[in-house]
């Protein structure tokens, strides 16, 4: 009985990550295919670099990539500082007034339809011109500050969620040796949740260079991110670049989790030291 429902179960994960993974790897593969049809693979010259090569000079979506990385980056900075406060106060501070609104604010943009946050925040952004004059226009600074609205609110979720099983303790200990609240936090508080903090960082900027529905809303000329200029090309049909630049990001990303995920074991090899003996 328990080989086979090993093995079933070992066959649903295999399906599981066959339906996940296939299509993914499938596109990888075709991005070295020479035909200009994605779907035929072209045996008589492939595998090639040429769409490689064609994506870099491709200066429409090195463009579109160099913006999504600018606003991403700067959202995600912003969105692990707010988002970082936010999930301080509400897992330390259990009763104060406003907290129940505070809670709600910043939950909100998670269960929160993205047309509607798009729509209400441009319209926010065209009162507010209207009224100081502030921002001119739309572009980059509306769309940083539209993404760093709803990327916050996984970052509070995140953090709040480490400092839920923070042991306080160790903040008290330090502060009986005569440590002070400040240097406690920097001391102990902050490497203990940097991992979270962390993981909210890398998840906010995946959330901002994904997103489509917000940019569209709150974008200007000239300030077109990634998956604005992807999704006006595929609505023409797919290009083969486009399974080039995707399977740059799958690299990107993969290298980025990696890198974080080994880094944050060594960390907490490193705080919790060796095995005893």
């Amino acid at each position: 009985m328990n080989a086979r429902r090993s093995f079933f179960i070992l066959t649903c994960l295999a399906f599981g990550f066959a339906f996940l993974y296939l299509p993914i790897l499938s596109m990888v593969v075709f991005s070295f295919n020479a035909s200009k049809l994605v779907t035929v693979w072209d045996a008589a010259n492939s595998p090639t670099l040429k769409w490689y090569r064609a994506l870099l000079g491709n200066e429409e979506i090195l463009d579109a990539a160099w913006i999504s990385l600018k606003v991403g980056v700067i959202n995600a900075c912003g969105a692990v500082i707010l988002g970082t406060l936010a999930g301080f106060g509400l897992a330390r501070f259990r009763r104060f007034r406003g907290r129940f609104t505070l809670n709600a604010m910043t939950t909100a943009p998670l269960v929160m339809p993205e047309v509607i946050t798009g729509l209400s925040l441009l319209l926010l952004f065209v009162a507010l011109e209207q009224t100081i004059g502030w921002p001119a226009g739309r572009g980059l600074t509306t769309m940083t500050i539209a993404h760093m609205t709803f990327s916050m609110a996984y970052v509070t979720v995140v953090v709040q969620s480490r400092l839920a099983t923070f042991d306080i303790s160790l903040e008290e200990a330090a502060m009986d040796l005569g440590a002070r609240p400040v240097k406690v936090f920097f001391v102990i508080t902050l490497p203990i949740v940097f991992p979270a903090i962390l993981a909210g960082w890398l998840l906010a900027f995946t959330l901002s260079w994904d997103d489509l529905v917000i940019s569209s809303f709150t974008s200007g000329p000239g300030s077109s991110t990634l998956p604005m200029v992807v999704f006006s090309k595929v609505r023409l049909g797919v290009s083969p670049e486009i399974n080039v630049l995707a399977t740059i990001t799958i690299l990107a990303v993969t290298v980025m989790i990696v890198g974080a995920s080994l880094w944050m074991a060594r960390a907490e090899k490193a705080r919790t030291g060796p095995p005893a003996a």
